[in-house]
């Protein structure tokens, strides 16, 4: 996987200076990898795969990472497997010697010292591994400052985001510097799930945020799942590279799934019950991605 790995930096450097978002796409099973595959083909982006510690255990380390090499070779674009929301240095270190091409490290629970001190561990640990890609580029590495609220699902509650919750630019400066970390993922109002009032993210901090730090390190949006398409519009203009998706692909999914079994309760093949589920996956994947202003950028980025 880590010839193709080599370019994950270059390809979201070019969407923060070409003012468009990477997607970013979470997966669980094989057929959703498919899915996010397969529409990023049809819409010409670079597919971002994301699996947090649950999903990955779920469907496995080497199976995800055989998985997207497959896939890599079936389909010729460009195919990343990333780490998502990964909470400890041990959970770290087992997707890079798995062969994920990318690892979020989010030890933003911690405090402030020890957040550096560990995500500056496994910076190291990951770029001592793939020391030997093309171009010297390492496997690239995600941080993250200040506190996400909420969890990946339809919450039936409101979530209040308190202004302590988000993160500082000047903390973020200081951050990326001590840290060595190639992406920063960044609390501005977003939060994990739809909520009954999704909050107003803070344009004008993203903004500061950009400023305040190097050009090289792409700032991430988590938990964009639910938040207006203007706003997401505006966090790029402001400087955002890279978007997370999850829960609206979980509902898609679901949603579609459940129709499908009430509408066919004899049927016992899998593959065909969840067919519609998936194609609704790919249709919001498509959304996202155009929103994202991501189509048609694979040629311009490899």
């Amino acid at each position: 996987m880590s010839g193709m790995a080599s370019h994950l930096q270059e390809i979201i450097f070019r969407a923060t200076q070409g003012g468009w978002a990477t997607g970013h796409f979470n997966a669980s099973e094989a057929d959703h990898i498919r899915a996010i595959v397969e529409a990023c083909r049809d819409a010409g982006a670079p597919a971002i795969i994301g699996m947090s510690e649950g999903e990955r255990s779920h469907l496995g380390l080497l199976e995800a990472v055989a998985l997207c090499d497959a896939f890599r070779k079936e389909f010729g674009i460009p195919i990343f497997l990333n780490a998502d929301h990964t909470k400890s240095v041990e959970k770290a270190k087992e997707a890079i010697d798995a062969g994920f091409d990318s690892i979020h490290i989010d030890l933003s629970a911690l405090p402030y010292e020890e957040n550096i001190a560990h995500t500056q561990e496994i910076v190291e640990y990951a770029h001592s591994k793939h020391s030997n890609i093309l171009e010297n580029v390492g496997m690239s590495v995600e941080g993250e400052l200040g506190y996400l609220r909420g969890e990946s699902r339809i919450q039936q509650e409101k979530i209040t985001v308190k202004k302590e919750d988000y993160t500082d630019p000047a903390q973020a400066a200081d951050f990326v510097t001590r840290t060595g970390i190639d992406r920063l993922a960044i609390a501005v109002g977003n939060i994990h799930g739809i909520s009954l009032d999704e909050p107003d993210l803070d344009i004008e901090r993203i903004r500061a945020i950009r400023a305040a730090v190097p050009p090289e390190v792409a700032l991430v949006l988590h938990a964009a799942s639910g938040i207006p398409d203007d706003a997401i519009r505006s966090a790029i203009a402001a400087g955002i590279a890279n978007i997370h998706i999850n829960t609206d692909l979980r509902t898609a999914y679901v949603a579609e799934l459940k129709k499908s079994l009430a509408e066919h309760p004899d049927e016992a093949a899998m593959y065909k019950l969840d067919a519609p589920a998936i194609a609704a996956m790919k249709e919001v994947i498509k959304q996202k991605l155009t929103i994202f202003g991501a189509t048609g950028m694979i040629k311009a980025s490899v």
